[in-house]
């Protein structure tokens, strides 16, 4: 009985999400404020739901934070050159999506450090693939997790978004089963957004 209502919850959430995720692609103009009500619910139904696991001193959770989240965009770049060097019409699609729902001023750079992330880590690591676990083991949740996440950027249509997600869920999922810290792989994927937004991004 308890399984099925952890499975209904999980299967209604994931549901929700998708909805509202299909929802905000399509209505561009108000993308930043659907995204981020959508992922405030994530969060909610994530603190709801779990305890979230953090087993690492400050210290070393933003060390390893900034290197794991550094090395993560390093696979991206190394992807995203790969892939532009095969067809060029993939700069032209990734600079497409950018111009279209990449943030622009800083109220989108907050709401991305403030929200979006937080949100997408306790939502899909915190939350998604930690009911998983309940049915298989770590090792698949964290795949079935990735597939999941990747899913939520494949309804805007982006392809090679969905692929990066696809790696970065991998990564951000089993650095989370590994070191059991829940502001590390916040922390990564900070970096990894501030890098890729700011710093150095990719076109």
């Amino acid at each position: 009985m308890r399984i099925t209502k952890h499975l209904i919850g999980l299967l209604l959430s994931l549901l929700f999400i998708y909805i509202m995720l299909s929802y905000s692609f399509e209505e561009s103009k108000v993308f930043w404020y659907l995204y981020t009500f959508t992922l405030l619910v994530g969060m909610s139904i994530a603190i709801i739901s779990n305890k979230f696991k953090d087993e690492l001193p400050t210290w070393k959770y933003f060390i390893f934070g900034i290197g794991y989240g550094t090395i993560l965009y390093g696979i991206v770049r190394l992807g995203y050159i790969l892939l532009t060097n095969i067809d060029g019409s993939i700069a032209k699609s990734i600079s497409k999506f950018l111009d279209t729902y990449g943030p622009t001023n800083i109220w989108h750079y907050l709401l991305l450090i403030f929200i979006v992330v937080v949100g997408e880590e306790l939502f899909w690591r915190g939350y998604v693939q930690q009911q998983l676990k309940k049915w298989m083991s770590p090792a698949i949740a964290v795949i079935i997790t990735s597939i999941l996440f990747a899913l939520s950027v494949i309804i805007s249509g982006f392809i090679p978004g969905a692929v990066a997600a696809l790696f970065a869920g991998v990564i951000l999922g089993t650095l989370y089963e590994w070191k059991q810290s829940m502001p590390l792989i916040i922390i990564a994927h900070e970096v990894f957004v501030l890098l890729l937004f700011m710093i150095l991004p990719l076109s």
